[in-house]
């Protein structure tokens, strides 16, 4: 038998609610209880709390509402004062300090490739910029900019540097030698001609860094091994990659150097 057929037998006594169950019905619905008040997100007893947080901040005097407001309106009324707004008088006006023109920037003395150079320069000025940009010598090269890739070695004083990060300030006074300086007008330095007969550069923008610091190597050391000539070119990147080529023709132009080789 279905669930239906069982509630029709039922007498109507049974089934029907009386008055009195249905008032009671409407209001547990209309009343809720602590439960249905969690349910809504809002605890039992959560008016009483107010209540009792609000006798709490009329003992304390100040709120934090009352408090910014306040704290806002004496900073305009402290600005009002200051500006002469209210005609209670201002500051004196003090005036700026002038900076000095000839600050920050100094004359310098470089003996380049020979030739002996005096220029005013910037303290943040770099070798290489003035180098590039004062002195026209484009051969070194602009790479990384933070001492990494070696594109702008130079020789300074018989040592190599980063060009980019030495200050040019700090040069006064040095003999400086550029990828300009190797060659006696058509006739090419022999690490410039062995880096052209063994194909020691392909995209050849690292070259000029290149040979300079062979140019060094070659200079303290006239026989170097294999080994030594990777070492004194560690601080040079190919991105390229043909170290290959470049330490054969650092060999071939140390044999160049000392005559046990022909162009």
């Amino acid at each position: 038998m279905t669930r239906a057929g069982k509630t029709s037998m039922l007498p109507a006594s049974d089934t029907a609610p009386s008055a009195q169950g249905a008032a009671a019905t409407a209001r547990r619905v209309t009343a809720p209880g602590p439960r249905d008040c969690e349910r809504r997100g809002a605890p039992a007893g959560r008016e009483d709390k107010e209540d009792g947080m609000g006798e709490e901040r009329a003992k304390r005097g100040v709120s934090r509402r009352s408090f910014l407001i306040g704290a806002g309106t004496s900073a305009a009324a402290a600005a009002a004062v200051g500006t002469g707004w209210l005609g209670l008088g201002t500051a004196a006006a003090r005036p700026l300090p002038q900076a000095v023109p000839e600050r920050g920037r100094s004359t310098i003395q470089l003996r380049v490739n020979g030739f002996t150079h005096t220029l005013e320069v910037e303290h943040r000025w770099t070798l290489l910029e003035v180098l590039r940009d004062k002195l026209g010598l484009t051969g070194t090269k602009l790479g990384c900019d933070r001492a990494e890739c070696g594109a702008c070695t130079v020789i300074m004083d018989g040592v190599t540097v980063y060009a980019c990060s030495q200050l040019a300030v700090f040069a006064d006074g040095a003999e400086i030698t550029t990828i300009e300086g190797l060659a006696r007008g058509d006739d090419l330095h022999p690490l410039q001609q062995a880096f052209a007969e063994l194909d020691g550069g392909q995209c050849n923008y690292c070259i000029p860094g290149q040979i300079m610091a062979a140019k060094a190597l070659l200079d303290r050391n006239p026989a170097p091994t294999l080994e030594e000539v990777r070492e004194g070119l560690a601080g040079n990147l190919c991105r390229c990659a043909n170290y290959l080529h470049i330490q054969e023709a650092v060999l071939h132009a140390s044999r160049l150097l000392r005559g046990e080789a022909t162009p």
